[in-house]
């Protein structure tokens, strides 16, 4: 809220929410990053297993 332009809180919230399987907001906070910041290369490696890991659950039925 502090600095709404600075990407790494988003990044950081981001891996949490990926860890706790809360994949479509940890999606959001990295599609946010990469507009904030298009070369932030670990944000776009982190939304990819993102998608990937929230369709293999889709596809188990989780």
């Amino acid at each position: 809220e502090c600095q709404p332009a600075f990407e790494v809180p988003y990044y950081n919230r981001g891996l949490v929410r990926y860890r706790l399987g809360d994949f479509d907001e940890a999606i959001k906070d990295f599609r946010k990053v990469l507009e904030l910041n298009p070369q932030f290369e670990d944000a776009a490696l982190s939304l990819k297993q993102a998608i990937l890991d929230k369709e293999e659950k889709q596809k188990r039925g989780y």
